[in-house]
């Protein structure tokens, strides 16, 4: 076990015999065994034994000891006021944080102070500002498994929470693979996983964090979940599912300095104790109000693969731009709520037409009224993050600013709303109707908190005079005592005759008469000394003393007073958590559409034109219709863009698209796939005009990678991806393939490449982009009923290769995988030795033999059969000269190049 979690043995050993406090931290470490407790000590939080070493190192802070009469134990500290800073490493290291706060002032208590964990922090459970990596969500998950109808006899339910926002969602399937493209879609942070339920469903990058497995208990998940919401069995739809969300609204009390649930009882009939009552309410999270129950069916699915590909919100390439992505194009969003609403539009786009109209809907009356449009987006810089800072309130970990952050939000409101007053599309008005002012707590704040308070709440100056009589007497008493004090240089000298005489304060004698010696002799005799200093005297008198018991009295009266009063406010404004959350939804989407909106009058986007399916112009299926279509990202990225069109019917369903390497197929099918997604998200798309009926799915097979610490070549990545798709697609599928089968022999290659085109024609149906160099398979396209090539145009001039990129029906002529290895600066001398082997293989080859069926000669064909592929009498196999052309010599370091033609060059001599 690492040394770092769990009760110290150096302590266990002599538990009985620790000093109290001591003995505290040893049994937080062993209740909190999974986490590193950081255990306050005055201004700092403090580790002990191996935690101490470990975080001494990790941390780069001094490694020092403490002692009582059991022996030294090593100890390692770090400062309250900067401590997200070291927990934040110590998450980066793979840890869980157990914060151990004193719960008693020092003084309150007559033996050891009070220490208990007030939060436990985990990569999925982050809800401090200065540790969430940015606005978007943070999810944690829980995964169970229960018995359902499916095919295996298996149901698996996901359930996901952002604890920072109270985003809770909760699904199910009897599907492995659906499950695991939720998991992409929402890329938790941390798990917590049902014994039963498949952890392997779960990303590398995601925790799995061991959890008490009696949270998992049906009945107990039942009666937590009843505890938020009422009748939860009409809520979810099945048992895996109220497993899962009882279990993660179970864990994320407990992170929150809750029990485990199985310290509540061995059974779940057990009753409850007094203190396990108080432990749920200290603990209930108050600002959990919904739990939404979907279908992944509802939703276009996009598993990692396609999210990935597609470049949503993560760029490909190790040196890409952090912009370029999907997401980067069309956030122009104003707030942070608005930025996760549309990352949480495109990670779930639409399928019904009519929810996908009423956003166009809104978007084109947006993209049309300028100035509307750009002053909604001025009125939305001012929106602070309401989700967030509810959730604070109501755990009570506000200050007075998150509640002026509030009421300033609240101030935009009525603005708001008086720019959709006149909103003539059904969207734009139900969001007018939804803009809940909260004019009662706005009231609330202004009258109660003053307009600039300090940052800590309990060192006075935060509640406004006016707002409470009690307080304002006390602050008058305070005022007017040190206003007499004030007075009393002036009078003293006067009654004195030392004109040096000073008043002054500190916090360690309070006030006094300062006088120097040289005028000791002329002090009244009932001045009482207080303090002797090198070159002066200071003085108390009793009425000075009074006044000051006064003044302090009153000021920390006053400054009890205030907290009171303080948190008396904060708990009003935590019981309208529900309105606030209402209206950060409708500000949330409102900003949303504006960014879209903003998009797409700033990038020329074209109102996509969206039919179910049965009623397009052929009086069938789908269509897929893009005029002058434009990748994105792509565009927003080079200094110009080439659009090309695109045409697919039910006749028309799978296009075969040849041409080199560089001239822009990969593009050209992202760009299909991405005005897709984007019309399903009710966005408008870069296009002249596009017409289609929404898919279900987004299947990619797109650039070369390798999984090399799952022990997986590119080869196997590209298998194992290709099965998912011929499994899983259908006919109201988008499929995109691209180079399919070039990680083995040509031979191989081309026989995978022929079977799959046949399959998907046949039997899946999918809308398909297949980009190949197997020129074979144009030919194969002719045979095909709904099949039909397409390629991008290029010329020769002075030898080299010129780029139209403008996409053109039929086949490639050629590769020109010589040409572009020229273009991209592969050696002379490696450049001219390919193109003699090209001229020789092309005329020891005669028309048509390029076609022969390779896939009867596979890489493992006896040596017999592959002299008899020799073209009459040539000394050039087949083999050779096709694996030759289908070199790609764009994608090859000079290094591996030589290795490839060195290879080709043995087989020929062989």
């Amino acid at each position: 076990m690492d040394p770092a979690l769990g009760p110290p043995e150096a302590m266990a050993e002599k538990r009985d015999e620790l000093t109290p406090m001591m003995r505290q931290y040893h049994d937080l470490c062993a209740r909190y065994d999974d986490a590193i407790v950081l255990f306050q000590v005055g201004d700092f939080y403090e580790t002990f034994c191996g935690a101490a070493e470990r975080s001494a190192r990790l941390l780069e802070v001094a490694l020092t000891s403490r002692e009582d009469s059991t022996g030294e134990y090593p100890m390692a500290g770090i400062p309250i006021d900067n401590a997200e800073s070291y927990i934040e490493e110590l998450l980066e290291a793979g840890y869980r944080v157990a914060v151990a706060d004193q719960v008693e002032e020092p003084g309150e208590s007559s033996g050891v102070v009070e220490r208990a964990v007030t939060r436990v922090i985990t990569p999925g459970t982050l809800t401090e500002d200065e540790l969430l990596a940015g606005d978007d969500n943070n999810f944690v998950a829980a995964v169970a498994r229960g018995e359902g109808a499916g095919s295996d006899g298996d149901e698996i339910a996901l359930a996901l929470l952002d604890v920072s926002t109270g985003d809770f969602l909760a699904t199910s399937s009897s599907s492995r693979e659906a499950i695991a493209d939720e998991v992409s879609r929402f890329d938790p942070a941390e798990a917590v996983v049902d014994p039963d339920a498949p952890a392997d469903l779960l990303p590398e990058n995601c925790m799995v964090t061991p959890y008490d497995e009696t949270a998992f208990d049906r009945d107990r998940a039942g009666a937590k979940l009843s505890a938020y919401f009422r009748n939860p069995d009409a809520l979810l739809a099945s048992d895996a599912e109220i497993r899962a969300c009882g279990a993660l609204l179970s864990y994320a009390e407990y992170v929150r300095g809750g029990a485990h649930e199985g310290e509540r009882g061995e059974t779940a009939d057990e009753a409850e104790t007094e203190d396990d009552a108080l432990d749920d309410e200290d603990h209930h999270l108050e600002y959990l109000t919904h739990l939404t129950r979907y279908d992944p069916r509802e939703y276009l699915l996009l598993d990692a693969v396609a999210l990935r590909s597609l470049e949503l919100f993560e760029p490909r390439t190790v040196h890409g731009r952090d912009d370029a992505t999907l997401v980067g194009v069309l956030d122009e969003t104003a707030s942070a709520l608005g930025g996760r609403k549309l990352r949480d539009w495109l990670r779930r786009p639409l399928l019904e037409p009519d929810r996908i109209e009423a956003r166009l809907d809104a978007v084109e009356e947006l993209t049309g009224a300028v100035r509307t449009r750009e002053r909604l987006h001025d009125l939305l810089r001012d929106v602070y993050d309401l989700e967030r800072l509810i959730g604070r309130i109501s755990r009570e970990r506000a200050n007075a600013r998150d509640l002026r952050s509030l009421r300033d939000t609240l101030a935009v409101v009525p603005e708001v709303r008086e720019e959709l007053a006149d909103a003539d599309c059904d969207r734009l008005r139900r969001l007018h109707d939804a803009l809940d002012p909260l004019a009662d707590v706005r009231e609330l704040i202004d009258d109660a908190i003053v307009a600039d308070p300090p940052i800590e709440i309990t060192e006075g100056g935060v509640v406004a005079e006016g707002y409470d009589a009690d307080l304002d007497d006390l602050r008058g008493t305070a005022r007017d005592g040190k206003q007499w004090i004030d007075d009393l240089e002036e009078r003293e000298r006067e009654r004195t005759g030392i004109d040096s005489l000073k008043v002054g304060y500190n916090s360690v004698h309070g006030y006094y008469i300062e006088v120097t010696n040289p005028n000791l002799e002329s002090v009244p005799e009932n001045y009482q000394r207080r303090q002797t200093l090198k070159n002066s005297e200071r003085f108390v008198t009793p009425e000075l003393k009074e006044r000051e018991d006064e003044i302090v009295g009153a000021e920390e009266r006053a400054d009890e007073r205030e907290y009171d009063l303080f948190c008396e406010v904060r708990r009003e404004v935590a019981a309208e958590v529900e309105r606030v959350q209402g209206l950060a939804e409708a500000l949330a989407a409102l900003d949303a559409l504006v960014s879209l909106a903003t998009a797409a009058a700033q990038y020329d986007y074209c109102r996509p034109e969206i039919e179910e399916r049965g009623s397009g112009a052929d009086g069938g299926g789908r269509v897929l219709e893009i005029e002058g279509g434009r990748h994105p990202v792509v565009e927003r990225t080079q200094e110009s863009f080439v659009p090309n069109d695109a045409r697919f019917t039910d006749d028309r369903r799978l296009a075969v698209i040849t041409g080199p390497n560089m001239s822009g197929k990969s593009t050209y099918m992202r760009q299909v796939a991405q005005i897709v997604l984007l019309a399903q998200v009710g966005s408008f798309v870069p296009a002249s005009a596009a017409r289609l009926t929404p898919v279900d799915r987004i299947f990619t097979r797109v650039g070369a990678s390798d999984d090399i610490a799952g022990g997986r070549s590119t080869f196997m990545v590209e298998m194992d991806e290709l099965a998912t798709i011929l499994r899983e697609a259908d006919e109201n599928s988008l499929v995109l393939l691209d180079e399919v089968g070039r990680g083995t022999s040509t031979a191989d290659g081309m026989a995978i490449a022929q079977a799959i085109t046949e399959h998907l024609h046949d039997r899946v149906g999918a809308t398909t982009l297949f980009a190949t160099h197997h020129h074979p398979l144009t030919e194969l396209a002719d045979d095909l009923a709904a099949a039909f090539t397409l390629h991008f145009e290029v010329e020769q001039v002075d030898g080299e290769v010129v780029f139209h990129h403008e996409i053109a029906p039929g086949a490639a002529t050629g590769s020109y995988g010589v040409e572009v290895a020229t273009a991209a600066g592969v050696p002379d001398s490696v450049v001219d030795r390919a193109r003699d082997l090209v001229a020789a293989a092309d005329a020891d080859t005669e028309p048509g033999d390029e076609a022969i069926d390779t896939a009867t000669a596979s890489s493992d064909a006896p040596a017999a059969e592959t002299a008899a592929a020799t073209a009459d009498g040539g000394d050039v196999p087949t083999d050779v000269a096709a694996e030759l052309r289908a070199l790609d010599l764009a994608h090859l370091t000079p290094v591996e190049a030589l290795t490839e033609l060195d290879r080709l060059k043995r087989l020929l001599e062989e």
